[in-house]
């Protein structure tokens, strides 16, 4: 009894019945435009089976063109969101919708009226009717008018079983409501969520917003890693000669200043694609601002040797700017975890591939970088992306790293 009665108290139970008047209201108004029109079909067509059929073309075509409107699905989700308490995501909007979530979203649209309509013409009729029923045993007569159809009722103490009976209609009318609405509550998803075609567009919207983020996200960490190394190098060397070498501590923080002017620009770059969504426009470093690169890492009082080969302008863009960003990370976790040691660069422009080799000797007591690896997967993901190759790893005293990264990526390794 109290699981039957539960429905009473919840306020579930009256959004949806809210839910339900909405829909209600919208079946009257189309029952009041078409119902003459419903007659005037009748009277033509004369036959009643075609009559009958007539009446239902004219009742519910309208509704169901109504619910093809753009925009009745967005309205649809919301209200189930907010007042049946199913989670129904937004759909997506756009031009072309496709065919069956157009027409499923039209029978939905059919079914809140229909059954809104029920709710609501009983909610017009029953509490009417429980008033008088329960009215009837403190009155000699009384009569219940609901416009098509009148009854007479009696009165005096002997009408008191009226008075039960009125309120048994307006639990009756309450359950009514709470049961068409959970039932139109389960089946919404099924009528609004998401179809196939517009599950396998979102997952593969959130790929292109995750792939993009992790770009960022690289990005963020080679070029503000970098920065804030040498500047902690820098500032490390400035305050040590301070006193004995202050031309030293002024180059040195005046290195601090530019490696922090740079990772700031680079911060807000990043930062605004985040926040703002939208695709990098700025332009990115490539192979031919590597001098600056090398001279930043050799202002941190770090000895770098370059040995490039082959024509490096003709490499494509999008290489030039991973390879760059390669070199810096590889830089950055030499200075990192080996400190101020001479590192050596080979880069090879051929006919198909760039060789990129980095290689330094290994940290104290002869240890490889340690860390979180993320620099290193960093590396990897990029060269991924290309089609490439990389090694990573001791090689006898030195750690050393070596890329390799077609030049036409689309082509595959």
């Amino acid at each position: 009894m109290a699981r039957l009665l539960g429905p009473l108290t919840g306020r579930a139970t009256y959004r949806r019945w809210l839910y339900l008047l909405g829909g209600g209201a919208l079946a009257f108004s189309f029952l009041v435009v078409l119902l003459p029109l419903g007659q005037l079909a009748a009277g033509v067509v004369g036959w009643p089976p075609l009559a009958v059929l007539a009446v239902a073309v004219v009742a519910l075509a309208p509704p169901l063109l109504a619910g093809c409107i753009p925009g009745v699905r967005q309205v649809e989700a919301a209200a189930v969101r907010a007042l049946l308490g199913t989670e129904v995501p937004d759909p997506p909007v756009s031009a072309a919708r496709p065919g069956p979530a157009r027409w499923r979203t039209a029978a939905w649209f059919l079914l809140h009226l229909a059954a809104g309509g029920l709710v609501g013409l009983a909610t017009v009729v029953v509490p009417p009717t429980a008033v008088v029923l329960a009215a009837a045993p403190f009155r000699s007569s009384t009569s219940l008018d609901l416009g098509v159809w009148s009854w007479a009722l009696p009165g005096g103490p002997e009408t008191a079983w009226l008075i039960p009976l009125a309120l048994v209609l307006l639990v009756a009318l309450v359950l009514l409501a709470a049961g068409l609405g959970a039932l139109l509550a389960r089946w919404a998803p099924a009528f609004l969520g998401p179809s196939p075609a517009e599950r396998l567009a979102l997952l593969e919207r959130q790929a292109g917003q995750l792939a993009e983020r992790n770009r960022l996200a690289r990005e963020l960490h080679d070029s503000v890693g970098h920065a804030l190394t040498v500047a902690t190098l820098q500032a490390a060397a400035a305050r040590r000669l301070l006193d004995t070498d202050p031309a030293f501590a002024r180059d040195a923080l005046a290195s601090v200043e530019d490696a922090s002017r740079a990772a700031l620009d680079d911060l807000d770059h990043v930062l605004g694609l985040l926040r703002d969504g939208a695709a990098a426009t700025a332009p990115q470093p490539t192979l031919a601002d590597l001098d600056r690169l090398l001279a930043e890492t050799r202002a941190a009082g770090v000895e770098v040797r370059a040995e490039p080969a082959g024509d490096l302008a003709r490499v494509p863009a999008v290489v030039s700017r991973e390879a760059y960003r390669i070199v810096q990370e590889g830089l950055t976790n030499a200075l990192r975890h080996a400190g101020r040691v001479p590192v050596t660069l080979r880069l090879a422009a051929g006919a198909e591939w760039l060789e990129l080799e980095l290689a330094n000797p290994l940290g104290p007591a002869g240890h490889p970088p340690a860390g979180g690896g993320r620099g290193l997967r960093g590396i990897g993901e990029r060269v991924a992306i290309l089609g490439g190759r990389m090694t990573a790893g001791p090689d006898g005293t030195s750690w050393r790293v070596a890329v390799s990264l077609p030049l036409h990526p689309g082509a595959g390794p």
